[in-house]
């Protein structure tokens, strides 16, 4: 991958692969992602970045405006936090045998996670609930809709994918960044199947969402509460 720079654009040029068109994405941290034909030289993907820099501007204006929503959480009582969709508020306890529990509709946290870590150790406690807790209900609808898309997928991890809800590799594993275990259940059985599409698809052609389409018909409901609330899963 190589940062490169077309006018007032800098952009991510990403491997090419055997697709013909070219990928331009505004990714979740605002960052332009190219991933071009194998053929075209660097040159020619600058000029095809050039062409569509009323796109690239009108959705970076777009990505400004819904990540100004984001959220900022404060590590104190009755401060809401979100599993699968629902939120829940925090109770700081004295005691507990486990530095971060859901239980009896709270997120309650040790309060020694905070005084000796500060909110890095809260953040990190919270962090490895939702890969611990998610990663067993993410293999179940990974094997639930597998058969229904065709595909045989490798191992299921959750973690901290930066600035990429998922990603599928070449080998067939699926990695979930953690915040998606945030997220209402429709959404995110759509990222899952999203992905498991991506075996067939390793773009976003016309073939790839026509696979999507076949399993979660509704999915541009979906899609659009990730576009607009994604901003509102963070710590």
């Amino acid at each position: 991958m190589q940062v490169r720079q077309v006018k007032d654009i800098e952009y991510r040029l990403l491997p090419g692969t055997e697709r013909r068109t070219t990928d331009i994405v505004i990714e979740r941290d605002g960052v332009i992602t190219v991933r071009p034909p194998r053929h075209m030289a660097p040159e020619q993907v600058d000029e095809t970045v050039l062409s569509k820099r009323m796109w690239i501007y009108r959705n970076l204006a777009e990505w400004r405006d819904l990540n100004a929503t984001s959220v900022v959480r404060e590590w104190v009582n009755g401060e809401t936090f979100l599993y699968l969709g629902s939120g829940y508020q925090l109770q700081l306890v004295a005691e507990q045998d486990e530095p971060l529990k859901l239980k009896d509709g709270r997120f309650v946290l040790l309060r020694s996670v905070l005084a000796h870590g500060g909110p890095a150790a809260a953040r990190q406690a919270f962090e490895t609930f939702y890969a611990h807790k998610g990663l067993e209900r993410l293999q179940r609808r990974v094997a639930h809709f597998a058969p229904r898309v065709g595909v045989v997928p490798g191992k299921v991890q959750v973690r901290d994918l930066g600035f990429r809800w998922a990603a599928c590799q070449p080998n067939g594993d699926i990695h979930f960044h953690w915040k998606c275990l945030m997220a209402p259940l429709t959404v995110l059985d759509y990222i899952v199947v999203h992905e498991l599409c991506h075996l067939h698809h390793r773009d976003h052609s016309d073939a790839f969402w026509n696979e999507v389409d076949k399993v979660l018909p509704n999915h541009g409901d979906r899609k659009e509460w990730l576009r607009t609330r994604g901003a509102e899963l963070d710590l």
